[in-house]
């Protein structure tokens, strides 16, 4: 019963995580009616709780594989209420900025279940689990929402305290619902830190999750007070279209997990790279409110469907090392989330607008596009050589003129010729002098004609031995019909003839 829980349990303990991550941001236009803080600063301030957030989730994946979610949650929650409260107490920039930095545990808790989860289920579900789970993205939507409209009554300071309460009541209903019976992995954080760094793929995901959780982050944080001092909404009306923002972007992300169980996953984010492409090019012309709100929702749709699908990739290439890999993959994105808003505070301070940045963020995004296609056609080449390479048929490769160009290791196990010895040789030099010329006269002349040929040799190994070989040879054409290779396949039936 326990165990069944964990998936909600978790989900849930998300949300408060991420409630609590965007105290600042969302309460920042009242703050700054009680609070002085330069306008040169205030992207500083929303993006510090990024920081902390992003680099814990490292340590933090690593360790719900070494002591389980249910004492992770259980700590992060309770060492949230310290800097929750300093904040609540504020009375200066730096005591933001301080009480910010370590608010930062409540999104470094996101590698927990991440981590965690996969063990629950099998990887076909992996996707759409862990879409599930990123529901709890949610939470930005909440504070967004909601913090405003409690602060209009009670005041900020109050409406933070409140987030005390919340946040006692999880650590509880960790202590006593979390699975203490979990599957714990004790390899050394070394041993798994040298075991993926040199994985490409691994920085491959990194980078992708940097643009598609980070332009999520980004927009959470950055929208609230762009809104009211941009277009001079009221900030309860920015608050509600933020809010918006993230719950199309939380809510497609099981569904960008799901279509992954079931599609191509690098198929599809071909398609979110092009559309933050898009976006980003929409969002760079300054236009009105209505375009800029397409714009912004094409990005949280992309960004949704991304996080999505990333994250059903990351078990599935690292499994033996999720923890760490999810930490290092999701550190990426948080830190995703932190340079965008600064950038465009340091573009918007110099030219007065924020075109430069947002055409910045369509031209990083095509570059990520064109690295999604590369990892494709390279998984297929990858495919391609290990069955090369793995199949118990013995297969070499020539040129037209004859040349060996690629020979598998079951040539060499069969021929005992080593792939050195053999590369640039004719196929000839393995011909036992049993077959006439004429006979390999008409071969070719089937080969020719016909595209391919199969038949029975006597050759010799390099040891001396003469075998029979049951041997395909085919044709490979360019797309012009230009002949470009000569595939031959063989298997050693010696045993067999003089078994009959």
């Amino acid at each position: 019963m326990i165990r069944k829980l964990q998936l909600s349990l978790q989900t849930l303990n998300l949300i408060v995580g991420f409630m609590v991550w965007v105290i600042i941001s969302a309460l920042l236009p009242f703050i700054r009616e009680d609070i002085q803080i330069p306008a040169e600063k205030l992207a500083m301030v929303t993006a510090i709780p990024v920081v902390l957030g992003s680099i814990l989730r490292i340590p933090l994946g690593y360790y719900a594989n070494i002591l389980g979610a249910r004492i992770i949650f259980s700590a992060s929650f309770i060492l949230l209420l310290f800097p929750v409260f300093y904040i609540s107490v504020a009375s200066s920039y730096m005591d933001l900025v301080i009480g910010g930095l370590f608010l930062g545990i409540g999104g470094a808790v996101f590698s927990v279940g991440v981590t965690s989860l996969p063990k629950y289920y099998p990887k076909e579900k992996l996707g759409l689990v862990n879409g599930i789970y990123g529901i709890g993205n949610i939470g930005t939507a909440i504070t967004t929402f909601s913090a405003p409209l409690i602060a209009t009554q009670i005041g900020w300071s109050m409406t933070v305290k409140l987030y005390l309460v919340l946040l006692l009541i999880f650590a509880g209903l960790n202590i006593f619902l979390g699975d203490k019976q979990e599957t714990k992995v004790t390899t050394p954080i070394i041993e798994q830190m040298k075991a993926v760094y040199k994985n490409d793929k691994l920085w491959f995901l990194s980078i992708f999750y940097f643009i598609t959780f980070g332009s999520f982050v980004a927009f959470t944080v950055y929208l609230p007070n762009f809104l009211v001092s941009h277009f001079e909404l009221e900030k309860v009306d920015a608050g509600i279209r933020t809010a918006g923002f993230i719950a199309v972007a939380t809510f497609l992300r099981p569904i960008g997990g799901w279509l992954a169980d079931k599609l191509k996953p690098l198929f599809l984010l071909m398609g979110v790279f092009m559309g933050l492409t898009f976006a980003g090019i929409v969002l760079a012309f300054s236009p009105s409110i209505g375009l800029y709100t397409v714009g912004s929702l094409t990005i949280a749709m992309c960004a949704g469907l991304g996080n999505g699908i990333i994250f059903k990739l990351v078990p599935l290439y690292l499994n033996k090392q999720a923890g760490i890999a999810n930490g290092i993959v999701s550190m990426m994105g948080g830190l995703g989330g932190f340079f965008p808003p600064l950038m465009l505070a340091m573009i918007y301070s110099i030219t007065g607008q924020y075109s430069i940045g947002f055409m910045a963020l369509s031209q990083v995004s095509f570059a990520s596009f064109v690295l999604v296609v590369w990892l494709y056609y390279h998984e297929k080449l990858a495919l391609s050589s290990e069955v090369f390479r793995s199949t118990g048929q013995g297969i070499l490769v020539t040129d037209v003129n004859g040349r060996i160009h690629a020979v598998n290791p079951a040539f060499t196990q069969l021929t005992g010729y080593s792939e050195q010895e053999i590369l640039g040789q004719n196929p000839s030099v393995l011909q036992s002098g049993k077959q006439a010329q004429a006979f390999y006269e008409e071969m070719w002349k089937d080969i020719t004609q016909q595209g391919s040929w199969q038949g029975e040799i006597w050759n010799r190994r390099k040891s001396g031995e003469e075998y029979l070989e049951l041997i395909t040879i085919n044709v490979v054409k360019d797309a012009t019909g230009e002949v470009i290779r000569y595939v031959g396949t063989f298997s050693d039936i010696t045993f067999q003839r003089s078994g009959a």
